[in-house]
């Protein structure tokens, strides 16, 4: 079975680590790879992630040109992209119910076909 290499619900994670500390692209996407658990996401989707973000206006950036060398598009959560975050916490926690149901139902299964 394939699955895309990114799930829907990048613009969640990234607003929940933005809501943490504002921060640059490239670190974000450190953090991600560092700290998720099953991290599907490759440094395009989170790019394309953030400029959707920013054109909802759920996340501000800047260039900051303060340090020698190249400039770096610096992220900080919106209070829209806050409300955005908790829509998403309301939204994951009924996905969660219905992946918790799924997997207690399926090992009910297989435990009744394990028996028979």
């Amino acid at each position: 079975m394939r699955h895309a290499k990114y799930g829907r619900h990048l613009p969640a994670f990234i607003l929940l680590f933005l809501a943490k500390d504002a921060t640059y692209g490239s670190a974000l996407l450190r953090q991600m790879k560092d700290e998720m658990p099953y991290n599907f996401s490759d440094g395009p989707a989170v790019y394309r992630a953030l400029n959707e973000l920013e054109k909802n206006d759920a996340i501000i950036a800047h260039w900051d040109t303060s340090a020698k060398g190249a400039a770096k598009k610096f992220y900080t959560i919106t209070d829209k992209g806050m409300l955005m975050l908790s829509e998403f916490k309301t939204e994951l926690e009924q996905r969660k119910k219905n992946m918790e149901f799924f997997l207690n139902e399926l090992e009910k299964f297989e435990d009744r076909d394990k028996k028979h």
